[in-house]
């Protein structure tokens, strides 16, 4: 295939699937390998052909999708959000949980992967927030996990919960000593751990968990993939799962739409990019 070629196909393409990949630079060399290895699988020697199977094969459809999914993603990566849920964001969060009573912190990680965000917000909860907690007498407050993401085969990995040397680069040393067993090449994060964390599988421009929510962590997903069309409607359905004085986490490096008072909502502080709260309340 030549080089307009695909970029005719990649223009109809990310069209038909509600996605954007301009601007993204693993995008396109990614997805030409991988269309050629679906064409030879498929014996199909040229788009349009292949063009004409997708209109045709809804699943061959949802396979194109997937191929035009890159995640990217490591425990703990971006640190400084890390490090504020552990010190600020998750610690206030459990506070107003048990002045209201609640039992449950809940936070929902969108655009999971394969696992590493929700797992990073797991071993952050248990080694660094939970033992700061109120002593006993005061209600014990437990985290809640809903990890959702459209590609059923990286769930699949994220349930296992299984990363290499690469995904554990960015973990500080204690965490790692804490939440992370060896198995040959591989470490695994701890059964307990794991115990508060559902994975299931959703798009989340057509389905979403059922709020409310303390944090929502959208992290180069929504405002990087999704046609721009899309962002203010879905971004406010995920601020309607917010509780008043929740958090929304998108990437550092990803835009958010101009009119923020419109979505409720408001920087969390401008020194940490991409970290916002729902009106209605505020972070100590």
């Amino acid at each position: 295939m030549t080089d307009a070629e695909l970029v005719a196909f990649l223009t109809w393409a990310t069209d038909r699937l509600r996605i954007r990949w301009t601007g993204l630079k693993a995008f396109r060399g990614t997805v030409r390998k991988r269309l050629h290895k679906r064409l030879a699988e498929l014996g199909i020697g040229d788009l349009e052909t292949y063009r004409a199977r997708v209109e045709s094969d809804p699943l061959e459809e949802e396979r194109l999708a997937a191929m035009c999914r890159i995640p990217i993603s490591r425990l703990y990566r971006d640190r400084a959000v890390f490090d504020r849920l552990a010190t600020d964001i998750l610690p206030e969060r459990a506070r107003v949980a048990a002045t209201e009573g609640r039992s449950t912190v809940r936070v929902w990680s969108a655009g999971c992967a394969s696992g590493e965000e929700p797992h990073s917000v797991a071993m952050v909860w248990h080694v660094d927030v939970a033992p700061r907690l109120p002593p006993p007498g005061h209600p014990e407050i437990a985290l809640e996990i809903v990890a959702t993401d459209a590609d059923e085969g990286m769930l699949e990995r994220a349930r296992r919960g299984a990363y290499g040397a690469g995904s554990v680069r960015e973990l500080p040393d204690h965490l790692r000593d804490a939440a992370l067993r060896h198995e040959g090449s591989q470490f695994v994060v701890r059964d307990e751990l794991r115990a508060g964390i559902t994975f299931h599988q959703q798009d989340i421009r057509r389905e979403m968990p059922d709020g409310p929510f303390d944090v929502v962590l959208c992290r180069n997903m929504l405002l990087t993939y999704v046609d721009e069309r899309e962002h203010v409607p879905l971004l406010s359905q995920i601020v309607a799962r917010l509780r008043p004085g929740g958090v929304l986490v998108v990437g550092r490096r990803e835009t958010m739409p101009p009119a923020l008072s419109t979505l409720h909502l408001e920087p969390l502080d401008p020194s940490l990019p991409g970290v916002y709260r729902a009106s209605g309340g505020a972070i100590d």
